[in-house]
Parts: structure tokens; sequence; C-alpha cells
């Protein structure tokens, strides 16, 4: 699907009226309770499933099956990078209030650099067909990776991009409210929360190199592509606060999401195959499935054990 330049407008300008609502709403830097992430998820959540309705009116049904496949996929692999924002911010010990200005930033960062990796990556895979393979490849050793060396991550103060922003930009190690920057005796030097803000970009693009290119094994489209990346991790934010209180019974979500980014690797390689492009329906079908699936072995495997009580006669 090649989409004109008004398509592309208009959804630049939708995604950026809701991140200044979003933005405006948050001004005061309170602390997101429960509630409140819920009921931005669902917002988040319904904009993303109303654009794939009007891909359906626009495109037909394939389109918006491509759609739904590449935003299910990336909302999949958003779970993980919650796990490290939430070890970002308790190895910083970021303050609740500020917590949301970060996550705001951090994904507005994540929308330009995703847009760059997307024309980038699908380019080369129309221009140069073994790059199929190449990237089919790495995302089977990332799902690999995923499943057998889980939890091996480097702490966030250890960051090479941290410290070397640590080094570059005078930094004072402390909180100033929810200010990036502040004046130090008559001196601008970046605050702690800016080193986290650099963290969590830092982090981002790791996790974007694998993103894209499992979304990019479904389709070269950069509109889709970079549409489902955007819908989805607009809610990232919520989602966190959302989650973050119920990431430790999510033990098994890895190994879905380390099957999704195999089965992403194997389809992109064999899309140069004769077994050509697997259908649309199969795509989306192994995806909800794999996540189902593990998101309700790790609910089962850590529910609370019942306590039973014998009653003697």
């Amino acid at each position: 699907m090649s989409a004109p330049w008004w398509a592309w407008l208009a959804v630049l300008v939708a995604v950026a009226l809701m991140l200044a609502i979003d933005l405006f709403l948050h001004r005061d830097n309170h602390v997101v309770e429960f509630r409140e992430a819920a009921v931005w998820s669902a917002v988040w959540i319904a904009a993303g499933l109303a654009f794939g309705g009007l891909l359906w009116l626009w495109q037909g049904g394939e389109v918006a099956g491509t759609y739904y496949a590449g935003y299910l996929i990336e909302k999949a692999l958003s779970i993980d990078n919650v796990f490290v924002f939430a070890l970002i911010f308790t190895a910083f010990a970021v303050p609740a209030g500020v917590q949301h200005k970060v996550l705001f930033w951090g994904v507005v960062g994540a929308l330009v650099f995703r847009l760059v990796f997307i024309f980038v990556g699908a380019e080369l895979l129309e221009t140069v067909f073994w790059t199929a393979y190449v990237f089919g490849a790495f995302l089977v050793y990332t799902g690999y990776k995923m499943a057998f060396r889980h939890g091996e991550q480097t702490p966030p103060h250890q960051n090479p991009v941290v410290r070397l922003v640590r080094r570059i930009v005078p930094t004072d190690p402390a909180y100033h409210g929810a200010r990036f920057f502040t004046r130090i005796d008559g001196k601008r030097v970046a605050t702690l929360l800016f080193v986290v803000l650099v963290a969590v970009e830092a982090t981002d693009l790791i996790f974007a190199v694998d993103s894209v290119a499992a979304i990019l094994a479904i389709t070269t489209s950069t509109f889709l592509v970079w549409t489902a990346n955007a819908f989805a991790i607009l809610g990232l934010r919520s989602l966190y606060f959302c989650l973050a209180g119920l990431l430790r019974r999510f033990v098994h979500l890895h190994y879905g999401l380390a099957v999704l980014l195999v089965f992403a690797g194997v389809k992109l390689i064999l899309s140069e195959t004769p077994v050509g492009k697997l259908p649309v329906p199969l795509t989306l079908g192994v995806i909800v499935a794999t996540i189902g699936a593990s998101i309700a072995w790790s609910l089962l495997s850590t529910r609370p054990a019942r306590r039973s009580t014998s009653i003697r006669t």
C-alpha cells in the first residue's frame, strides 16, 4: 500500500493532537493512578482499532488485516518495554509524579526514531533482496536470546549512552522537580531526570530494531508499519501504569514474545522463497494465539495458592 501525502499529513496531525491533549491533561505532573491509566489505555486501544476500521473502509480487509497484525505484534513487544521502564525507574528512584513526563517525551522520541528506521528498513527490503535473509536471521537470533537469556540486562546507570551523556553534559545528580535542566551557581546543567530520559530513549532504540524488523516481516508499506507502531506505542505510558504492579506475574511472557520474533523472522525469509508471503489471517492467528497462550500460562502459574482447610470431626 502506497499512501498519498494527505493520508500521512492527517495521521501526523491526529497523533500530534492526541499527544497535545495528553500533555495538557498531565501538565501538573500528578501521580497516575491505576483507574486513570486504565481509562487512557482504553482510549489509545480504541484509537488504534478505529484506525484499522478506517483502513478497512478505505483500502479493504486485506490492508486492514495487515495493519492489525502489525499493531498486535508491536503491542505485544511493547510489554517487554514496560519491564525495562520499571527497571530504569527503580534503579534511578524516579519520583512517581514525574514518571509520566519521562515516558511522554520518550514516546515522542520513539515516534521520530522509528520513522527513520522504517523508511531505511523498507527501502533496503525493496531494493536488496538478501536483506530479508539478514533481517530474518536477526529476528530468529533475537527470539532465541529472549527465550534463553531473558533477564540478563545491563543496569541503566551502566548504559554506554547514559555514561557518555554524563561525561559530555554537565549533570547534577539530583532531581529538580519535573525539570530536565536547571541552573546551579549561574551554570545551566542537566538534572538526573534528563539522564533517566536518555536511558529510556536508548532502551527504546534497542527495542525499535526488533519491533520494526518484526513488522517489516508482515509488510513493507511504510505507512502501515509506522501507523501500527505509532498507535501501539502511544498507549505505552498508560500501559506501564496499568501493568507496573502485575509485571511479576508475567513470568512466561518472554517465551511468547520470543516465538513471535522467530515467527516474524521465518516469515520474512520465506517471503523471498517460492513459498512467498504467508496469508494475513494466518499471521493474525499466530500472533493472537501466542500472546494469549503466554499470558494465560503466566497467570495460571503465578496465581495465589489456595489454602486448604481441613475440618476434623
